[in-house]
């Protein structure tokens, strides 16, 4: 991921205060106002009495002759599970009795077009009545509705469990961007919204129900795509039976609603997951915070209490045993976890006639160490302090007995870099997007991100997913090291993006063995 893609994101999508009243009518002429969106510390969640548990929600209705209220299952800056939403002529509807109990329109959509860190960009991108509006259950019924005898209703209804991506490629056509943001927010949000359950003694099973289709609708066929192909075979082996519609199918969507000669028609959508990159930025969270739109999603699961420790794991393992990657190794931090769990009172160094670290709840052998190189990319070390990093790395696993891996992934199929990060216990590289195969190493007590920056430097990135995931993070300056509580301020000095980024050895050796043994608890 280049740092051109995330530079100073608080100041492209966050809309100025003056901004964020411009368009307090949000819908059309003749439906009542909402009420004006509350402080934002008080707007994550509708009102309760719309939040509707899962074990509460009806079957999936027939909208033949009846058109069922719009509800909310669960609600965070850009993120809202929906029961019940309709589309018509490019426009999402809510249908309901009282728009003054939902979230305001700017939390939850925009007008979906690519951000500028300009002034007219940010008002360009404020939705109107235009992108989701709110009706009553009787306009609805003027609108679409049939004769409530033998004329049925207007409405064509889309089953089951849909993901709508209100966002264009920008972003979403990355690596990071797609697998580490966008898709990490997605099932932490959609997991947290069922209160979803995933299985210690099998971890690729989760409670939450599935995802039927992902409707891109602001980016085309290969808008969502990254070049190495990852984001395509994270998704395609997490969810092998989703459906996959792209801007153009949307468009064919829209198209037949809005004939100028026939009466009005909409799309019904029975349960979407309906994410926005702009409506995230607005949140605390992402927008003052952490610049990652799937802070918003995790935080707010974990705050409710939703999101369990293994959150993750049925992506993480599909994906893996789609890669050929053996259970064993795909296990290693639940066994990591259960041993310490049965080893709590046990001091730092060896757990006595076992041969594992009480520390880690791992053996020496299963200690593996990444290295992500970029000699060959536009941002990477000076080239003898890559050759000395290599060579103290060698020197550090052969004492130890741990294995290394350095790794230049562009000389490695997918199978092979995911079989390498299924088992890394710490993965270090320069600022770049071979780190975020981070999502697919085991969770244990000592795994750890060392990201080596221009000094000077830091970006949020991996940092932030890093810590998302329950791992250690630590930014890496020459001879000093940052981390939590104590990380810098986001920051692109003139020689982040070069050829000559700076690193000493001995520094990243002693954070290794020292993370390791033990020092640096989360």
């Amino acid at each position: 991921v280049s740092s051109e893609y995330d530079t100073d994101q608080h100041n492209i999508f966050a809309a100025p205060p003056a901004q964020h009243d411009a368009h307090k009518q949000l819908h059309v002429d003749h439906v009542p106002a909402p009420a004006p969106a509350a402080a934002p510390q008080d707007r994550h969640d509708p009102a309760q009495e719309l939040i509707k548990s899962p074990l509460n929600l009806p079957a999936t209705v027939d909208t033949s002759y009846t058109i069922p209220e719009t509800t909310i299952l669960s609600h965070a800056p850009g993120w809202t599970v929906f029961r019940n939403i309709y589309m018509s002529n490019g426009t999402m509807y809510i249908v309901t009795s009282r728009p003054s109990s939902f979230p305001d329109i700017t939390m939850m959509t925009s007008t979906g077009l690519a951000a500028e860190n300009t002034p007219e960009n940010i008002a360009a991108r404020m939705p109107t009545s235009e992108d989701m509006a709110f009706i009553t259950p009787q306009e609805a019924q003027d609108f679409w509705g049939g004769d409530g005898s033998h004329e049925k209703n207007r409405i064509w209804s889309v089953p089951g469990n849909s993901f709508i991506i209100n966002e264009p490629s920008q972003f979403l056509d990355h690596y990071y961007h797609f697998c580490a943001e966008w898709l990490f927010g997605a099932w932490a949000f959609w997991q947290g919204a069922w209160n979803a359950n995933v299985d210690p003694q099998n971890a690729a099973l989760t409670t939450a129900p599935p995802v039927h289709r992902a409707i891109f609708a602001n980016a085309g066929a290969h808008g969502w795509r990254d070049r190495p192909g990852f984001n395509s075979y994270v998704f395609r082996s997490a969810f092998p039976a989703l459906t996959v519609e792209v801007l153009e199918d949307w468009e064919d969507r829209i198209i037949a609603t809005s004939s100028p000669t026939a009466p009005r028609r909409a799309w019904h959508f029975a349960t979407v997951l309906f994410s926005d990159r702009s409506a995230s930025f607005r949140g605390p969270i992402c927008g003052s915070q952490t610049q990652r739109i799937a802070a918003e999603a995790t935080e707010h699961m974990r705050k409710a209490g939703n999101l369990t420790k293994l959150w993750w794991e049925p992506v993480r393992r599909a994906v893996l045993r789609f890669a050929g990657v053996d259970e064993r190794i795909q296990n290693v931090g639940v066994r990591a976890d259960a041993f310490m769990a049965g080893r709590a009172g046990l001091l730092a160094g060896q757990a006595e006639g076992t041969g594992t670290r009480a520390t880690s709840g791992m053996r020496d052998s299963e200690v593996v160490i990444t290295y992500i190189s970029r000699q060959a990319s536009r941002r990477h070390l000076l080239d003898p302090d890559h050759t000395a990093l290599v060579a103290a790395l060698e020197e550090m696993v052969k004492k130890h007995g741990w294995e290394l891996n350095v790794v230049q992934a562009e000389k490695l199929s997918k199978e092979q870099q995911l079989s390498i990060a299924a088992r890394t216990t710490v993965m270090l590289g320069v600022h770049g997007n071979g780190l975020t195969h981070l999502i697919m190493m085991p969770v244990t007590p000592v795994s750890t991100v060392i990201e080596i920056f221009y000094p000077g430097g830091f970006a949020h990135d991996y940092h932030w997913t890093a810590h998302a995931l329950g791992m250690r993070h630590f930014a890496i300056w020459n001879d000093t090291y940052h981390t939590y509580p104590n990380e810098p301020q986001v920051n692109y000095p003139e020689g982040f993006q070069g050829t000559e980024i700076p690193v000493y050895p001995p520094t990243v050796v002693k954070v290794i063995e020292d993370r390791i043994a033990g020092l640096h608890p989360l």
